[in-house]
Formats: structure tokens, sequence, C-alpha cells
């Protein structure tokens, strides 16, 4: 893969434009940017297929922190997820004359941002043991999470509840897993889940429950029982 990058940071930008145009340009190039944060993902994957470089980093820029996210509750590693990151918009680029113009431009972009997390995994000559306090997943929940108490220990133990819920997640297996960062996480309906993963839906439903219910069994035992647990 290419060195890492800064995940918010877009791949591509926008045209040079040679020095005696900039100022008859700059009023419609800003207008084109707006009109572009105004098309449909469909709409701007046609543009970019079309050659329209800027439209695809109209995708990039909306897309590019929900892909980094999604490779961090993966591989958590901050530096091969930000790889992950810049590779998959790369991919889709190089793809767009493949692209099917029936599915969601985001289900096809998470496609290959999933393949890719997949390959490194399997890649791995180890797996890797526990979760330390420099999981990037654990920095990112918090950053989302509403502002927390002033005091030091109320942090602390937030901080040792978010790292037993990632410590539960990587004790799934695979497939649950994936299933549950692309719903739980990710915000993603079941049905767009099922087609990104190729399942169906109802085989989806399923892994959700199940992944939910050992997660709750593996927090339960370390105790760290979540709101809502019937057995709590």
């Amino acid at each position: 893969m290419s060195e890492s990058t800064d995940p918010s940071a877009p791949l591509f930008e926008d045209e040079e434009v040679p020095s005696g145009e900039q100022s008859n340009t700059a009023n419609g190039s800003s207008a084109e940017r707006g009109a572009e944060t105004m098309r449909s993902d469909r709409d701007l994957v046609e543009l970019a297929k079309g050659g329209d470089v800027r439209a695809f980093g109209t995708l990039v820029r909306k897309f590019q922190p929900r892909v980094f996210r999604l490779a961090a509750h993966m591989l958590r590693d901050r530096s091969e997820a930000e790889d992950v990151a810049q590779e998959t918009f790369v991919r889709a680029f190089q793809a767009l004359a493949r692209f099917d113009a029936r599915c969601e431009p985001y289900t096809w972009i998470y496609r290959i941002a999933m393949n890719l997390c997949l390959n490194v995994i399997r890649s791995r000559k180890a797996k890797r043991g526990g979760v330390d306090a420099s999981d990037p997943r654990i920095e990112a929940v918090l950053s989302d999470a509403r502002p927390s108490a002033s005091n030091p220990s109320d942090q602390l133990e937030e901080r040792e509840r978010y790292q037993a819920l990632a410590e539960a997640i990587d004790s799934l297996s695979e497939t649950l897993r994936v299933t549950l960062l692309l719903t739980a996480i990710e915000g993603l309906r079941h049905d767009e889940a099922a087609e990104i993963l190729g399942a169906p839906e109802g085989t989806i439903s399923w892994r959700v429950h199940e992944a939910r219910k050992k997660i709750l069994a593996f927090l339960r035992e370390r105790g760290h029982p979540i709101e809502g647990d019937p057995r709590e």
C-alpha cells in the first residue's frame, strides 16, 4: 500500500489553474464545488467516470473519514487503517469504469474497504493480543461520545468501559464482528449490510443478534454490564 496519510485529507485536489486564469475562474470554481456537494453520490460517480476529478474528490471527502473509522475498528492499528483508507479510494478510482449503477456508491466503496481490511488481517503472521490504551477505536469512540465528566476517576472508568467493549468485539468471530461493525457502528441498515457482505438480510439480522448476545455475556463476565442487559 501507499504511505499512510491523514484520513481526513482529500486525495484528489482541484486541478491546477494557470496563474493568468486564476482570477477569472475563482468564482466559477467555487460555484462548481458548491454544485458538486449538492449532487447525489450516483451523479458524482457518473461525472468521475467521465473524467471529472473534482467530482471524485467530493466522494473522497464525504466517505474517507467513515472508511478510516471502519478500518480502525477492523484492524486495531491506526497506521494500517490510514493505509486502507488511502488505498480504498485509489482502487475505487481505478475501478470507476466497472461500477455497477444498480449499487449505491457507498456500498461499493465499503466493499472495497472491507476486502482490503480482510486482506490485511489474513496476511498477518500472528494474531495481535489484547487492546492497549492507544487503540484508535477507543479514541474515536471517546471523541464522538457526549462530553465526559471532569472527574479523573470517571474518565478512567469510561475509558476502561470502552476498552472492555473493544475487547468484546475482538472476541467475536470475523463474520459476526464485520456484520456488527457495519450495522451497529457504521449505522447501515440490515439490507445495506447484506448487499455489502453478499448475505441474505435474515442472516444479517441473526448475526447482529448473536454478536450482541456474545458481547453482553463478555462484558458481564468482566464486571462491565451494559444498561438494558436483560440479566441485570
